[in-house]
């Protein structure tokens, strides 16, 4: 019906009379009736149109443009188009329809040259009407039909071009802002990816330049030297929020940036560096994990990764071309042993195929030729065949004959290695890979046979299975460990070579009539060389075997002595088990999940203790989650009735205490989100000191951290603390603690301790005490549990009479050792109050008789009664120093500990794992300094001593003595004690088992504290360091000048200002160890504090720094000279590694020193440059580091940024969150140019994903600031020259961080902008054209 009239209006329009057309040249042609005819038509057309619904008003106008496309007549073509574009105008169609029916319309091909050229001008005429979604679908389409035009061009076809190119021109046109150039940017980016295909030639141009225009836009949003930035690995993993900016694609390796910006070519790449950095480090599992967000659970495999692994495996293939031969532990060694360990787990868990890396590695190999290499190569690959050949087909391991036959191309056969060398078990490697092959083939019956080059090894190794010679396996002997590599997938051979090496640690099982072991018990633990030359599959059969054997002990319940007792030499070789990775679930998971709690139920506290003690002393590198797994069964432990003994209970104490202490700052941040969810699991349920020291290092934590931003679940631990144990803390301590604690223990006050009323209480006992004369009622009454007080007696009476009463000692037993430590809580406090108000100087008399209890009658331990003493609260701070003098004098005026501590330390190394002796060392020890639990008078129930052998006095004395240091720094009164302390007692700091972390988070907490001390910094930095000199080779640490600095003891020394070189040199060091040029002496790794170079190279970094004796800000800005001053000489091409290295160890200093890039940003953004722009360059030119360094331009601002970027990208959650906070209150206020803001965005931009993530309203404070800057700049400058990366940046903020949430706010400050502004961000708050002020 309507297509009809609408076909009639047409025709009638196009009607001429006959007559007319015979006289055309004739006929005079009056324009105004023709007009009028127009406006009829016009009319009719509109009358049709409005009766019209949608959907019908198009097919209308469909059948319209049909009819118009077919005229010959232009002018009447251009008639007919016009009245449609007067129905637009009189708002009687829509525009956005209108394009869409035209672009749509079959007859617009090129061939129609007039139709085509002037359906385009009507579309530029009316697409101003469309709105910006309809204008992105015109473009498309505008896009689309340049794709039909055909590519060599002609003038024909040039006027059709040049109609659709204005199109595209006005949709580009920024000006015109038809829609925002952001959609532009991402629809060019989304269509054209890769460069797969490619628009119009003729079009190019124009797409090209608009693109290129979103440039500046990119560099605001990207981090300099993104893709050169390396991570240190830290053992504990990265927390979640602080993995995000490395996290990768796992197929792709590329990173995930946000939008469709053109970035860098440099961040578009796979970040093939980054990636192999990380799997470089040991111990980087965790982080690479979460770094390609793959996870154990889902067994998928990462393809990229597998590339890697072979790429790392060719390496060090390459390096073992340049080494000698006889270089056993060549740096080679290390990278091979960690290798192997990656490989295991990665195709263990699944994240790799072993056919696939055994594929890749051949075709990387082939025609190249390896001789020293090959033999490790297959060393690593044996490690994962021996141990999951049984369990797969062997055609899973076919690819490794095809190695073979690469790598060993010999026709003669292999000679037998000299087998005295542990690198035999290497060279031989290849032959037990096929011994494991051919007893598979004979299990699934197929037949194989062993090459000829490997005959000769292979006719060695069956002549020493068979022969009766037993091998041994002390000394430099490999035989045995060749034969358990060789045949452990064969069961009726493998178990003789196994039981020689079990019997070596268990001895041989046969007793004597009377229940005595025959032979004494093997004290000689396997070395690490015979571990290590041992393959997985055997390890793991071996800790199976000694957790077996352990297990029975633990439920052997024959009386005998020494029936249930570990051979010393099995412990040592089990922790030595413990720290392969690779065998993890065996090894420490099993050992907490599984063999503890079973020793636990077999109440064999004896193996308990040792297993405990191991755990203390020999396992270096254990993932936080485990340990605080075993917190909280040491917790539940010590609950229970029958472990009430008072050497357990310190074993557990003393246990309980390294774990809480071990979990350093990236621990407590880590555990954070696991404590939420069960608070109890860290917390004591009744030992006061313990939870104390969970405060304490909690404190320590946040603030070092600044990751307390979690408050609820901080308040939920405290709240479990104070439930079970209330508590107070001393004034000097409190002052040190960190803002959220602080505030904490102001709401939850705990009761005040009455001194006064304490000391007539005890009095009142005493008499009670000296007055009763029986026994029984003695002894009824001390031991009701109810009033501790029991030790404040026992002092008393040997204050008094110099002895103690037997029944005392009943008593003792009676209050057992669990409920003996709230007697010791209030013996110390009563102890303070005594020594404060002294009747008659006395404090001699007083410390002696606590010696007598502690060495004499052996009623409390020095370690427990010290740690117990140094976190009593002293409300008063004069009661503090008495309290720390009491200990001094408790240490330092006998000579017992410091006997102890001098031999203990002259006579024992703490490298343990080079010794084979340590339990001979530690037996002499004893028997020269025995150490009694109970009291020697006391009856027998107690049971004798369990017999240890790793710790002892000393030992446990460590973390005490950490804690003692602490207190001592809180009170500057005291500092001069302290000296005295470290100089007879720091040598024990040799056996600390993380000296430099101790140094690191000492220096680093107490900073403020220690600013203007230098001598006591250098004090107890030397006696730290100095402790190790004997046992580390030189250069281990620090530099030689900072040696020099600590070997210098003039007191007046401190004058020390080292130039920039110093600086220069320390930072070069860190940038060496980061690319693989370690400059420390090469160590293994996993008996280290640090499970790697760069983070050793960090530590040591920041504790030398930390000690200069120079103001923090000072120290700052000379580190960042050192990229500022110091860029003439480093290499260009390694610029950005040492920036990166800047930010790292920028960001693990402490606040103050960090805190001078601030200051640097300020000066720079409010200097007259920034006000006046003199450069003939633009800014985005002078603030991009690659730029300024390849044309050699001014680099102030690119270097500062970088530096900025540097450091807030190493940055942690408490320090990231200071920068929105600067920006708000510092920087905003100083802006009053377009090239401060400009500045500003380049600034903050690279850091809105990360803001975002970690605390969204930072990202809306900054969207909010940077428009309020902008408006204050229109009003102040007259010309802007920088509004279009501005406005792309604002609407990039809108489209990927915060959406309309904004709207409100931003509305009325885009309003009150200049009207080329308003016209830009008109759709980021929808303001409708005719509202913007064009005046």
């Amino acid at each position: 019906m309507a297509d009809a009239q609408i076909a009639n209006i047409v025709n009638e329009i196009l009607r001429v009379e006959a007559v007319e057309e015979a006289f055309s040249c004739f006929l005079v042609h009056k324009p105004d009736q023709e007009n009028e005819r127009l406006s009829m038509y016009q009319k009719k057309l509109c009358a049709v149109m409005t009766t019209l619904s949608a959907d019908l008003q198009e097919s209308a106008i469909r059948q319209y443009l049909t009819l118009t496309a077919v005229l010959t007549n232009r002018y009447k073509m251009k008639q007919l188009l016009t009245l449609l574009e007067n129905l637009v105008n009189t708002n009687i169609l829509q525009a956005r329809m209108l394009c869409d029916c035209i672009l749509t319309s079959e007859k617009l091909v090129y061939q129609y040259a007039d139709y085509w050229i002037e359906c385009f001008n009507l579309i530029r005429r009316i697409i101003g009407g469309v709105d910006y979604k309809g204008v992105r679908e015109i473009m498309k389409g505008c896009r689309e039909k340049a794709h039909t035009l055909p590519v060599r061009l002609n003038s024909s076809t040039m006027p059709q071009l040049k109609a659709l190119d204005n199109v595209i021109e006005y949709i580009f046109d920024r000006n015109a802002s038809l829609l925002p150039a952001y959609f532009i940017v991402t629809e060019i980016q989304k269509d054209y990816p890769d460069n797969n295909h490619w628009p119009h030639w003729q079009l190019a141009k124009l797409l090209t330049s608009f693109v290129e225009s979103f440039k500046p836009c990119a560099q605001m949003v990207s981090i300099i030297g993104h893709s050169h930035m390396l991570p240190v690995v830290e053992f504990s993993g990265y927390a979640d929020h602080l993995i995000n900016p490395w996290r990768l694609d796992p197929t792709t390796l590329k990173f995930s940036l946000k939008g469709n910006l053109p970035y860098d070519d440099e961040l578009l790449k796979p970040q093939i560096a980054l990636l192999r950095h990380v799997l470089q480090q040991p111990y980087s599992r965790d982080m690479m994990c979460s770094m390609l967000g793959l996870q154990k659970q889902h067994k998928q495999r990462c393809i990229a990764l597998e590339d890697q692994l072979v790429e790392l495996m060719i390496l060090p293939m390459e390096r073992s071309e340049q080494e000698n031969e006889e270089d056993e532990m060549s740096s080679t060694h290390w990278c091979w042993l960690h290798l192997s360990s990656q490989v295991i787990y990665l195709i263990l868990i699944g994240f790799a195929s072993f056919p696939n890396i055994v594929m890749g590695l051949h075709n990387k190999l082939i025609g190249h030729d390896m001789k020293k290499g090959r033999d490790h190569l297959m060393w690593v690959l044996l490690q994962y065949i021996s141990g999951s050949i049984q369990r797969n087909p062997l055609s899973n391991f076919l690819p490794i004959i095809k190695l073979h036959e690469v790598l060993y191309p010999e026709k003669e056969p292999l000679p037998v290695p000299d087998y005295a060398k542990a690198h035999c078990t290497h060279q031989m490697a290849v032959v037990c890979i096929w011994m494991h092959l051919l007893k598979k083939a004979e299990t699934e019956h197929k037949t194989m046979t062993m090459p000829q080059n490997l005959k000769v090894q292979y006719e060695f190794l069956q002549h020493l299975m068979t022969s009766n010679s037993t091998p041994t396996l002390m000394g430099s002997d490999y035989r045995i460990a060749l034969l358990c590599n060789a045949y452990s997938t064969n069961q009726e051979y493998y178990a003789r070579p196994m039981g020689i090496i079990i019997e070596t640690l268990i001895g041989t099982q046969k007793a004597l009539p009377n229940g005595n072991p025959a032979t004494p018990l093997p004290t000689v633990p396997l070395s690490m060389c015979i571990l290590d030359s041992l393959t997985l599959h055997c390890k793991m059969s071996l800790i199976h075997s000694i957790v077996a054997h352990v297990a029975k002990l633990a439920q052997n319940k024959t009386n005998m002595p020494g029936s249930t007792m570990m051979a010393p030499a099995l412990v040592e070789t089990y922790s030595r088990l413990l720290v392969y990775t690779e065998i993890e679930s065996l090894g420490i998971k099993g050992f907490i999940n599984q063999f503890l709690p079973t020793v636990f139920k077999s109440h064999a506290w004896g193996i308990l203790h040792n297993l405990l003690d191991m755990f203390s002393y020999r396992i270096h590198h254990i993932q936080p989650h485990y340990r605080v797994t075993l917190l909280s069964n040491i917790h539940s432990l010590a609950a229970y009735p029958q472990a009430n003994q008072t050497q357990l209970q310190l074993c557990f104490e003393s246990t309980a205490l390294r774990l809480i202490t071990s979990l350093g700052s990236s621990g407590v941040q880590l555990q954070m989100s696991r404590v939420v969810s069960e608070p109890k699991s860290l917390v004591s349920s009744e030992s006061e000191e313990l939870n104390r020291v969970l405060v304490l290092t909690l404190a320590r934590g946040i603030a070092m951290t600044g990751a307390g931003s979690d408050g609820a679940a901080v308040k939920e631990l405290l709240t479990t603390i104070m439930t079970n144990t209330p508590h107070m803390w001393s004034q000097h301590t409190l002052q040190c603690f960190p803002p959220v604690l602080v505030e904490f223990f102001a709401q939850n006050p705990a009761p005040k301790e009455n001194k006064q009323v304490l000391k007539k209480s005890v009095e009142e006992e005493y008499r009670k005490w000296t007055s009763m004369a029986n026994d029984n009622d003695i002894i009824s009454h001390f031991s009701v549990p109810g009033t501790p007080l029991f030790l404040c007696l026992l002092w008393k009476m040997i204050f008094e009479t110099n002895r103690i009463n037997p029944i005392a000692f009943k008593i003792l037993e009676r209050i057992g050792a669990r409920a003996l430590s709230a007697h010791l809580r209030k013996f110390c406090d009563y102890l303070v109050f005594e020594v404060t108000n002294p009747a008659g100087g006395h404090i001699t008399k007083c410390v002696e008789a606590i010696n007598d209890i502690i060495w004499k009658y052996n009623i409390v331990t020095i370690d427990r009664l010290v740690l117990c003493l140094v976190l009593r609260p002293n409300p008063d701070a004069n009661e503090s120093q008495v309290c720390l003098y009491i200990i001094q004098l408790l240490l330092l005026k006998g000579g017992e500990l410091r006997n102890r501590v001098q031999d203990f330390v002259k006579e024992n190394s703490p490298e343990h794992w080079k010794q084979n002796n340590w339990y001979e060392k530690h037996l002499a020890f004893h028997r020269k300094y025995p150490e009694k639990f109970a009291p020697e008078e006391a009856s027998s129930a107690y049971g004798g001593p369990i017999p240890v052998y790793l710790s002892n006095v000393c030992l446990r004395f460590i973390p005490v003595f950490d804690i003692v240091v602490h207190r001592y720094l809180e009170i500057p009164q005291v500092s001069k004690n302290l000296e005295h302390l470290l100089e007879h007692l720091g040598h024990l700091y040799k056996f600390h088992d993380r000296p430099v972390t101790f140094l690191y988070n000492t220096l680093h907490y107490y900073e403020s504290k220690l600013r203007d001390k230098p001598l006591l910094k250098r004090k107890l930095v030397n006696a730290v360091l100095g402790s190790l000199k004997d046992v580390r080779p030189p250069g281990w640490a620090t530099t030689e000048a900072f040696q020099a600095y600590l070997g210098n003891t003039d007191t007046d020394a401190t004058g020390w200002t080292p130039d920039l070189n110093y600086y220069l040199s320390l930072v070069n060091r860190m940038v060496d160890t980061m690319t693989g040029n370690s400059h420390f002496p090469n160590t293994d790794w996993r008996f280290n504090e640090y499970p790697n170079p760069s983070a050793h190279s960090l530590y040591v970094t920041c504790v030398e720094l930390m000690s200069l004796p120079l103001a923090p800000n000072f120290v700052g800005n000379s580190l960042l000279d050192v990229a500022t001053k110091g860029f003439v000489v480093i290499p260009a091409t390694k610029i950005q590694l040492w920036i990166n290295a800047i930010g790292l160890i920028m960001a693990a200093l402490p606040d103050p020193y960090w805190n001078v890039l601030h200051d640097r940003i300020l000066e720079l953004i409010t200097n007259n440059e920034m006000i006046e722009w003199p450069y003939p360059h633009t800014p985005f030119q002078l603030f991009n580091l690659t730029t300024t360094n390849e044309a050699m331009l001014e680099n102030k601002y690119s270097l500062t940024l970088a530096l900025a970027h540097a450091v807030w990208y190493h940055a942690g959650a408490g320090q990231i969150m200071q920068v929105p906070q600067f920006v708000k209150e510092k920087l905003s206020s100083e802006i009053r140019t377009e090239v401060q803001l400009l500045f500003l965005c380049h600034l903050v931009g690279p850091f809105l994903q990360r803001f975002n993530s970690d605390l969204s309203r930072a990202v809306m404070d900054i969207t909010i600031t940077l428009y309020e800057l902008l408006a204050h700049i229109d009003k102040a400058q007259p010309h802007l020259q920088y509004i279009d990366p501005i406005c792309d940046l604002l609407y990039h903020i809108k489209y990927m961080f915060v959406g309309d949430t904004l709207k409100n706010e931003v509305e009325s400050v885009i309003r009150k902008l200049r009207p080329a502004l308003q016209m830009r961000l008109r759709f980021i708050t929808h303001l409708n054209v005719e509202q913007i002020n064009t005046a």
